[in-house]
């Protein structure tokens, strides 16, 4: 089973050998909200951030990070503000089909043939 934001993190500020008191005095949140974020009890998301510092010093993936928190990187946001019309039928046609969704995964995870040839 996946790991939550909060027991990612916790478990990230633990292997680095920190407080949550020195986590937070380092990047400059309240240690009673780091405690919340930890334990999956804050009221909202991190801001984005907040988030990439987190996993800046804990040596963690910042986009997966931002997903896990249950926000979108602002560059994605803003492409699909750019395409809201297209984009339900798009996580429709994607939930209907397994195998397109998998095409869909792959081609975006894979570096493009121009970025190949560069």
């Amino acid at each position: 089973m996946r790991q939550s934001f909060g027991q990612l993190i916790r478990q990230a500020r633990k292997d680095k050998g920190y407080s949550q008191r020195e986590l937070a005095k380092l990047l400059e949140l309240d240690f009673t909200y780091l405690s919340k974020l930890e334990n999956d009890r804050a009221d909202y998301p991190p801001k984005e951030d907040v988030i990439r510092s987190l996993a800046r010093n804990l040596d963690l993936d910042e986009e997966e990070l931002i997903f896990l928190a249950g926000r979108i990187p602002q560059s994605d946001e803003d492409f699909i503000k750019q395409h809201y019309k297209v984009m339900p039928a798009l996580f429709r046609r994607m939930q209907e089909n397994p195998d397109f969704a998998r095409r869909v995964f792959r081609e975006a995870t894979q570096p493009n043939q121009e970025e190949k040839s560069d």
